[in-house]
Protein backbone atom coordinates (compact mmCIF):
# COMPACT_ATOMS: atom_id res chain seq x y z
CA UNK A 1 0.00 0.00 0.00
CA UNK A 2 0.85 3.80 -0.62
CA UNK A 3 1.90 5.96 2.32
CA UNK A 4 1.48 9.72 2.95
CA UNK A 5 4.60 10.31 4.09
CA UNK A 6 6.95 7.63 3.01
CA UNK A 7 10.68 7.27 5.26
CA UNK A 8 13.17 9.89 3.80
CA UNK A 9 15.77 7.84 2.48
CA UNK A 10 16.87 7.35 -0.92
CA UNK A 11 16.93 4.53 -1.64
CA UNK A 12 14.43 2.98 0.52
CA UNK A 13 15.87 -0.60 -0.82
CA UNK A 14 19.55 -0.47 -0.91
CA UNK A 15 21.26 -1.40 -4.22
CA UNK A 16 23.34 -3.83 -2.92
CA UNK A 17 20.34 -5.76 -1.82
CA UNK A 18 18.88 -5.73 -5.25
CA UNK A 19 22.05 -6.98 -6.48
CA UNK A 20 22.31 -10.07 -4.42
CA UNK A 21 18.35 -10.92 -4.73
CA UNK A 22 19.34 -11.08 -8.64
CA UNK A 23 22.13 -13.17 -8.53
CA UNK A 24 20.27 -15.21 -5.74
CA UNK A 25 17.53 -15.71 -8.87
CA UNK A 26 20.10 -16.28 -11.75
CA UNK A 27 21.92 -18.73 -9.21
CA UNK A 28 18.17 -20.74 -7.91
CA UNK A 29 17.51 -20.67 -12.06
CA UNK A 30 20.77 -21.98 -12.83
CA UNK A 31 20.57 -24.76 -10.49
CA UNK A 32 17.09 -25.30 -12.10
CA UNK A 33 18.99 -25.43 -15.72
CA UNK A 34 22.06 -27.95 -14.33
CA UNK A 35 19.25 -30.48 -12.57
CA UNK A 36 16.83 -30.44 -15.96
CA UNK A 37 20.16 -31.82 -17.69
CA UNK A 38 21.14 -33.49 -15.13
CA UNK A 39 18.16 -35.85 -14.85
CA UNK A 40 18.20 -37.70 -18.27
CA UNK A 41 22.13 -38.97 -17.41
CA UNK A 42 22.40 -42.18 -15.86
CA UNK A 43 24.10 -39.78 -12.65
CA UNK A 44 20.68 -37.90 -12.82
CA UNK A 45 18.80 -41.29 -12.93
CA UNK A 46 20.61 -42.89 -9.51
CA UNK A 47 20.05 -39.09 -7.78
CA UNK A 48 16.01 -39.82 -8.33
CA UNK A 49 15.73 -43.11 -7.53
CA UNK A 50 17.87 -41.86 -4.09
CA UNK A 51 15.70 -38.82 -3.27
CA UNK A 52 12.37 -40.38 -4.44
CA UNK A 53 13.75 -42.99 -1.80
CA UNK A 54 13.90 -40.64 1.08
CA UNK A 55 11.02 -38.01 0.05
CA UNK A 56 8.61 -40.34 -1.91
CA UNK A 57 8.99 -37.35 -4.78
CA UNK A 58 6.92 -40.08 -7.30
CA UNK A 59 3.68 -40.48 -5.39
CA UNK A 60 0.84 -38.13 -6.21
CA UNK A 61 0.36 -37.11 -2.77
CA UNK A 62 3.80 -35.08 -1.79
CA UNK A 63 3.20 -32.35 -4.90
CA UNK A 64 -0.20 -31.36 -3.64
CA UNK A 65 0.75 -31.48 0.23
CA UNK A 66 3.69 -29.15 -1.04
CA UNK A 67 1.51 -26.67 -3.53
CA UNK A 68 -1.42 -26.15 -0.99
CA UNK A 69 0.84 -25.69 2.09
CA UNK A 70 2.88 -22.88 -0.31
CA UNK A 71 -0.50 -21.89 -1.36
CA UNK A 72 -1.09 -21.01 2.09
CA UNK A 73 1.23 -19.69 3.15
CA UNK A 74 1.98 -17.12 0.04
CA UNK A 75 -1.78 -16.23 0.95
CA UNK A 76 -1.21 -15.52 4.48
CA UNK A 77 2.16 -13.20 3.86
CA UNK A 78 0.37 -10.94 1.07
CA UNK A 79 -2.45 -10.71 3.90
CA UNK A 80 -0.05 -9.73 6.15
CA UNK A 81 1.52 -7.24 3.37
CA UNK A 82 -1.63 -5.91 2.63
CA UNK A 83 -2.73 -4.89 6.61
CA UNK A 84 0.84 -3.46 6.95
CA UNK A 85 0.85 -1.15 4.04
CA UNK A 86 -2.72 0.26 5.07
CA UNK A 87 -1.12 0.43 9.00
CA UNK A 88 2.17 2.44 7.19
CA UNK A 89 -0.60 4.84 5.52
CA UNK A 90 -2.54 5.08 8.35
CA UNK A 91 -0.10 5.93 10.60
CA UNK A 92 -1.47 3.22 12.85
CA UNK A 93 1.77 1.62 13.78
CA UNK A 94 4.05 4.78 14.30
CA UNK A 95 4.41 5.08 18.12
CA UNK A 96 5.36 1.53 17.80
CA UNK A 97 7.60 1.26 15.04
CA UNK A 98 9.84 3.21 12.73
CA UNK A 99 8.65 4.24 9.72
CA UNK A 100 11.39 3.40 7.60
CA UNK A 101 11.59 -0.27 9.51
CA UNK A 102 7.90 -0.66 8.54
CA UNK A 103 8.42 0.12 5.20
CA UNK A 104 11.16 -1.80 4.27
CA UNK A 105 9.80 -4.57 5.37
CA UNK A 106 6.31 -4.24 3.85
CA UNK A 107 8.60 -4.37 0.55
CA UNK A 108 10.60 -7.65 2.17
CA UNK A 109 7.22 -9.53 2.85
CA UNK A 110 5.71 -8.47 -0.63
CA UNK A 111 8.99 -10.31 -2.35
CA UNK A 112 8.32 -13.34 0.05
CA UNK A 113 5.02 -13.81 -0.80
CA UNK A 114 5.52 -13.67 -3.98
CA UNK A 115 8.24 -15.90 -4.15
CA UNK A 116 6.15 -18.54 -2.34
CA UNK A 117 3.34 -17.91 -4.76
CA UNK A 118 6.24 -18.52 -7.40
CA UNK A 119 6.55 -22.28 -5.54
CA UNK A 120 2.75 -22.78 -5.58
CA UNK A 121 2.46 -22.09 -9.15
CA UNK A 122 5.81 -24.33 -9.90
CA UNK A 123 4.41 -27.43 -8.24
CA UNK A 124 1.18 -27.52 -10.52
CA UNK A 125 3.60 -28.32 -13.58
CA UNK A 126 5.16 -31.65 -11.44
CA UNK A 127 1.70 -32.63 -10.11
CA UNK A 128 0.93 -35.85 -11.37
CA UNK A 129 -2.74 -36.10 -10.75
CA UNK A 130 -3.53 -32.91 -12.87
CA UNK A 131 -0.46 -31.62 -14.42
CA UNK A 132 -0.41 -27.76 -15.77
CA UNK A 133 1.75 -27.03 -18.46
CA UNK A 134 3.52 -23.55 -18.77
CA UNK A 135 0.80 -21.47 -20.54
CA UNK A 136 -1.96 -22.62 -18.27
CA UNK A 137 -0.17 -21.09 -15.28
CA UNK A 138 0.33 -17.90 -17.01
CA UNK A 139 -2.39 -17.47 -19.19
CA UNK A 140 -5.68 -16.71 -17.38
CA UNK A 141 -8.80 -18.58 -17.48
CA UNK A 142 -7.90 -21.92 -19.71
CA UNK A 143 -6.55 -23.59 -16.60
CA UNK A 144 -8.67 -27.42 -16.75
CA UNK A 145 -9.73 -27.04 -13.36
CA UNK A 146 -11.85 -24.20 -12.12
CA UNK A 147 -10.35 -21.82 -14.82
CA UNK A 148 -12.29 -18.79 -14.10
CA UNK A 149 -11.10 -18.88 -10.10
CA UNK A 150 -7.88 -19.86 -10.90
CA UNK A 151 -7.53 -17.28 -13.79
CA UNK A 152 -8.39 -14.71 -11.21
CA UNK A 153 -5.73 -16.04 -9.03
CA UNK A 154 -3.26 -15.65 -11.98
CA UNK A 155 -4.12 -11.88 -12.75
CA UNK A 156 -4.32 -11.24 -8.96
CA UNK A 157 -0.66 -12.45 -8.91
CA UNK A 158 0.45 -10.18 -11.81
CA UNK A 159 -1.11 -7.20 -9.99
CA UNK A 160 0.52 -7.93 -7.07
CA UNK A 161 3.81 -8.37 -8.67
CA UNK A 162 3.46 -4.77 -10.37
CA UNK A 163 2.65 -2.99 -6.94
CA UNK A 164 5.97 -4.76 -5.78
CA UNK A 165 8.16 -3.33 -8.64
CA UNK A 166 6.88 0.03 -8.25
CA UNK A 167 8.76 0.34 -5.14
CA UNK A 168 11.53 0.95 -7.20
CA UNK A 169 10.08 3.17 -9.10
CA UNK A 170 8.63 5.97 -7.17
CA UNK A 171 11.34 8.29 -7.95
CA UNK A 172 10.62 7.77 -11.58
CA UNK A 173 6.96 7.72 -11.86
CA UNK A 174 6.38 9.63 -9.08
CA UNK A 175 4.42 9.93 -5.69
CA UNK A 176 1.07 10.36 -7.10
CA UNK A 177 1.22 7.56 -9.30
CA UNK A 178 3.29 5.23 -6.87
CA UNK A 179 0.24 5.97 -4.68
CA UNK A 180 -2.76 5.08 -7.60
CA UNK A 181 -0.51 2.27 -8.34
CA UNK A 182 -0.81 0.83 -4.87
CA UNK A 183 -4.37 0.93 -4.34
CA UNK A 184 -4.25 -1.99 -6.71
CA UNK A 185 -2.71 -3.78 -3.87
CA UNK A 186 -6.32 -4.15 -2.58
CA UNK A 187 -7.72 -5.34 -6.09
CA UNK A 188 -4.86 -7.85 -5.65
CA UNK A 189 -5.31 -9.71 -2.30
CA UNK A 190 -9.20 -9.28 -3.23
CA UNK A 191 -8.47 -11.71 -6.03
CA UNK A 192 -6.20 -13.79 -4.29
CA UNK A 193 -8.58 -14.01 -1.18
CA UNK A 194 -11.45 -15.18 -3.94
CA UNK A 195 -8.97 -17.26 -5.66
CA UNK A 196 -7.93 -19.49 -2.71
CA UNK A 197 -11.99 -19.40 -1.33
CA UNK A 198 -13.06 -20.83 -4.88
CA UNK A 199 -10.69 -22.58 -6.38
CA UNK A 200 -8.82 -24.30 -3.11
CA UNK A 201 -9.63 -28.04 -2.44
CA UNK A 202 -9.28 -27.66 1.34
CA UNK A 203 -11.42 -24.49 1.74
CA UNK A 204 -14.51 -26.73 2.92
CA UNK A 205 -12.47 -27.76 6.03
CA UNK A 206 -13.92 -25.13 8.63
CA UNK A 207 -10.40 -24.12 9.15
CA UNK A 208 -9.72 -22.53 5.94
CA UNK A 209 -13.06 -20.85 6.05
CA UNK A 210 -12.27 -19.62 9.37
CA UNK A 211 -8.77 -18.52 8.00
CA UNK A 212 -10.23 -17.14 5.20
CA UNK A 213 -13.03 -14.79 6.96
CA UNK A 214 -10.88 -13.77 9.97
CA UNK A 215 -8.29 -12.20 7.92
CA UNK A 216 -10.83 -10.84 5.00
CA UNK A 217 -12.10 -8.92 7.95
CA UNK A 218 -9.17 -7.44 9.41
CA UNK A 219 -8.55 -6.42 5.53
CA UNK A 220 -11.97 -5.04 5.92
CA UNK A 221 -11.41 -3.16 9.43
CA UNK A 222 -7.85 -1.56 8.20
CA UNK A 223 -9.32 -0.27 5.02
CA UNK A 224 -12.03 1.33 6.35
CA UNK A 225 -9.76 2.92 9.01
CA UNK A 226 -7.80 4.26 6.20
CA UNK A 227 -10.36 6.17 4.16
CA UNK A 228 -12.15 7.54 7.16
CA UNK A 229 -8.69 9.37 7.70
CA UNK A 230 -7.99 10.16 4.27
CA UNK A 231 -11.51 11.94 4.33
CA UNK A 232 -10.59 13.27 7.53
CA UNK A 233 -7.12 14.87 6.67
CA UNK A 234 -9.02 16.27 3.21
CA UNK A 235 -12.08 17.99 5.14
CA UNK A 236 -8.88 19.23 7.38
CA UNK A 237 -6.63 20.15 4.33
CA UNK A 238 -10.03 22.39 3.05
CA UNK A 239 -10.78 24.71 6.33
CA UNK A 240 -6.56 25.42 6.42
CA UNK A 241 -7.11 26.02 2.85
CA UNK A 242 -6.45 30.07 2.18
CA UNK A 243 -9.13 31.97 1.06
CA UNK A 244 -9.12 33.14 -2.71
CA UNK A 245 -8.91 36.22 -3.89
CA UNK A 246 -12.33 35.88 -5.62
CA UNK A 247 -14.08 34.63 -2.55
CA UNK A 248 -12.38 37.68 -0.50
CA UNK A 249 -14.06 40.01 -3.13
CA UNK A 250 -17.35 38.04 -2.25
CA UNK A 251 -16.87 38.83 1.66
CA UNK A 252 -19.84 41.64 2.51
CA UNK A 253 -18.04 44.43 3.13
CA UNK A 254 -19.01 46.55 6.60
CA UNK A 255 -18.68 50.31 6.59
CA UNK A 256 -15.84 52.01 8.74
CA UNK A 257 -18.70 54.21 10.56
CA UNK A 258 -21.10 50.71 11.36
CA UNK A 259 -22.17 50.46 14.51
CA UNK A 260 -20.96 46.79 14.53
Amino acid sequence: MSTEQLPKHEPSFPYWRAILSALATLFILGFIIVVALLIPTPAGQTLTKTLNWLFALDSVQIWWYVTRSSGIIAYLLLWFSTVLGLAVTSKFLDNLLHRVFTYDFHQYISWLAIAFTVVHVAVLMLDRFLPYSVWQVLIPFISPYRPFWIGIGVLAFYITLLVTVTFYLRNRIGSRAFRTIHILSLIGYLGVTLHGYYGGTDTPLPAMKLLYDSTALVVIFFTIYWLVLLALRKAEARHKRPMTAQAAQKRPRIPLDSNW
